[in-house]
């Protein structure tokens, strides 16, 4: 399966939400940035309000392209002990590193929300949006964030390594993985446009939703 795009592909995911019983007050949650052009179509097609879900990936010191670990709205960090022991990264370092990035988050929340704030949380159904799962490490930090503050925590994806999808089974309430391919190698293989999504885009996407007889957006 090809995607034309991340609404495209949010979509044909909604379709397969759709199928779900007892959603209740559930509310979508977005991925930023990539997964919230999906989480928009999602949300649209079920009727449910939309949020964003800030998870920040913690690069290794000098390989910054290498996680040691994620941390995610609300100040949850989940580490890989195996990267952090065989490099020999000090507690000091993650701490400074997981510093930096929730600063980001909080700027970004800010941001993207226009001064809007955030929706509600507590005691609902989160149905947990992106774009794809390669390795998971996104999706399994926002779970583990928010698995004290919410019922139930939903992962929702329109294609998914089928390896990754069974392994953050386990860590999920419920797992939606539309399509699992193979051979996966990477997410963007499954879309025609896999141009990086823009700040803007998710700040215009996020309004738009919270004012649905507004302007559509293309």
């Amino acid at each position: 399966m090809i995607f034309q795009d991340r609404r495209d592909a949010g979509r044909a995911l909604a379709r397969a939400v759709a199928e779900l019983h007892d959603l209740g007050d559930a509310v979508v949650l977005g991925l930023p940035r990539g997964g919230v052009p999906v989480a928009y179509e999602v949300a649209r097609k079920l009727n449910l309000p939309l949020d964003i879900f800030i998870v920040r990936k913690l690069g290794v010191p000098g390989q910054e392209e290498l996680a040691m670990g994620a941390i995610a709205s609300g100040g949850t960090v989940v580490t890989n002990q195996s990267i952090i022991r065989d490099l020999r990264i000090s507690p000091e370092t993650i701490e400074a590193i997981a510093q930096r990035e929730r600063l980001e988050i909080e700027r970004r929340e800010k941001a993207y929300r226009d001064g809007r704030p955030p929706i509600q949380l507590e005691g609902r159904t989160a149905i947990v949006v992106d774009d794809g799962l390669a390795t998971g490490a996104t999706m399994l930090a926002a779970a583990r964030a928010l698995r004290p503050r919410v019922q139930r925590v939903i992962a929702a994806v329109p294609v998914a390594s089928e390896i990754t999808c069974k392994e953050l089974s386990g860590e999920v309430d419920q797992i939606i993985c539309a399509a699992t391919p193979q051979p996966f190698f990477a997410v963007g293989m499954f879309y025609r446009d896999f141009a990086q999504t823009t700040d803007e885009e998710v700040r215009i996407l996020l309004s738009q939703s919270r004012n649905p007889q507004g302007s559509q957006v293309a």
